[in-house]
């Protein structure tokens, strides 16, 4: 990576290289937590999903929202999810179509490991940059997010 002299290593990257190697440093941190408290089949995007499940609920619609994927494909995880011991299908009382996904005792045992790391480099953040930098920092990240669901309206209006 070239950079210029006297500026910092990341004043030249775009948005989303930096925005990646962020997310890098959290998966990284999940995952060797994970490793470290036994979870060492924890399929990539299967944190993200426990933890969604963890703070939501969710059936295999929300799954898929939460990581920009498929139905089919979070139908895919969640199977994988299921055969490892993670979660667990419940189907609706009213509604036998409707199948809802819950977190079984290892996936909540998971999520905890999951949260603590998320903590760790949250805590290392404002350590680091001091609270209102971290606030004014998920404040400018939920604006990206929030650009991203208008501009995707404007690309596809609803009729």
């Amino acid at each position: 990576m070239t950079t210029t002299p006297g500026r910092p290593w990341y004043a030249d990257l775009v948005l989303p290289v930096l925005l990646g190697a962020a997310r890098t440093t959290y998966g990284e941190a999940i995952r060797s937590a994970l490793g470290q408290a036994g979870f060492h089949d924890m399929p990539r995007s299967g944190a993200r999903a426990v933890g969604g499940i963890a703070r939501n609920g969710a059936n295999l619609r929300n799954v898929a929202e939460e990581l920009g994927i498929s139905k089919q494909a979070a139908s895919q995880l969640v199977d994988v999810l299921v055969l490892r011991g993670y979660c667990q299908r419940i189907p609706d009382a009213d509604d036998r179509r409707r199948i809802s996904v819950g977190l079984t005792e290892r996936g909540r045992a998971a999520a905890v490991e999951i949260n603590r790391a998320v903590s760790r480099v949250d805590r290392a953040l404002v350590d680091r940059f001091g609270e209102q930098r971290v606030r004014d920092l998920r404040e400018v990240l939920g604006g990206l997010a929030a650009l991203g669901d208008e501009l995707e309206a404007q690309h596809h209006p609803s009729t």
